[in-house]
């Protein structure tokens, strides 16, 4: 198999010379994390991501492509591509304006950015599913929260020999809960599947200016995207953001104990020297500040809600309010 090149400053100063002229001297540099391994600022209006292989190289070309699908449903910015194409054969690259705002790491969601997001988990309920896998977007099963439940049973043990995790706090997750907690029939929407902090784009107002990092798209559980902004804005913003959108409590109950297991595991996995492993869009950073920010996302995910303490879910597993997208 042939090596990729290595994209250098230099490489990518020849390409954005070609594509924004000849006599422009470009301020390149790296984003050192959280986007991807060849993603680079471009002055202060551009970011240029190289595909480092041919199956981010799909993936990108994908992603031009359900971008402009999203667009329209969509009322927060999306992305757009000033020039694409091929920085060495069968490598892509695109060249995006950037989106004005902040990380969502740095800025809080106020309670216009909540509606914000609302706007957006409905936005992506209403894009045809057809149409999104007609672009090549993998259709994905739901999780068992079951298989989940447990392997966040023995992490949240782990974590609290480290001091990391406190098991006797009352909120848990029980098999009962997590059976009744199933996905149900014909709730498949488009599900961004990152919607962590570094892809949202976020105003110093603390409004949802864009979303980033559509590459790992997949049609899906929505209870997923719930899950992230559970663990990405903390998940009191995130269930009032889902009921605004019309789901009911049994995927915002779901999205919680997803973001609740995941963050569990994902802390005690990287404390133990492993990592989460890098994406088509987004690789985890060093240790020393991976850390920090995977302990944000537990305490986050863990805030109580009050939809936990007063939904009980019916034996036949239909909750009291459930709606289905």
């Amino acid at each position: 198999m042939t090596q990729a090149p290595t994209p250098t400053a230099d490489t990518v100063r020849r390409l954005v010379r070609a594509l924004l002229g000849e006599g422009t001297e470009p301020d390149v540099r790296p984003v050192a994390t959280g986007v991807g391994p060849a993603t680079w600022w471009v002055g202060t209006r551009h970011v240029l991501r190289l595909a480092p292989d041919r199956e981010t190289a799909l993936r990108q070309r994908r992603e031009l492509r359900l971008r402009d699908l999203v667009r329209p449903y969509l009322s927060v910015a999306v992305p757009v591509s000033v020039a694409h194409g091929e920085w060495a054969p069968g490598l892509t690259y695109t060249l995006d304006a950037k989106v004005p705002g902040g990380s969502g790491e740095d800025h809080d969601v106020s309670a216009l950015g909540e509606a914000d997001l609302a706007a957006l988990l409905t936005g992506l309920r209403e894009v045809p599913v057809r149409q999104a896998e007609t672009l090549g977007v993998p259709r994905t099963a739901p999780r068992t929260l079951e298989t989940l439940r447990r392997a966040a049973e023995r992490a949240a043990r782990r974590l609290a020999e480290a001091d990391e995790f406190d098991t006797a706090r009352p909120e848990r997750l029980t098999a009962t809960a997590a059976a009744q907690l199933g996905t149900q029939p014909g709730a498949a929407v488009l599900v961004h599947h990152g919607l962590a902090g570094e892809h949202l784009v976020v105003g110093a107002d603390g409004r949802v200016r864009g979303v980033l990092g559509w590459a790992d798209a997949v049609v899906g559980d929505p209870a997923e995207d719930i899950a992230a902004l559970a663990a990405s804005v903390g998940s009191p913003a995130a269930v009032r953001a889902a009921t605004l959108a019309g789901y009911g409590a049994r995927p915002c109950l779901r999205g919680l104990w997803l973001a609740r297991c995941d963050t569990v595991v994902h802390l005690a996995e990287a404390l133990a020297g492993r990592p989460p492993a890098p994406t088509a869009v987004s690789e985890p950073p060093p240790l020393p500040r991976l850390l920090p920010l995977l302990r944000t996302r537990l305490r986050h995910a863990w805030e109580p809600i009050l939809l936990e303490r007063v939904t009980e879910l019916r034996e036949d597993g239909a909750g009291p309010d459930d709606t289905t997208a």
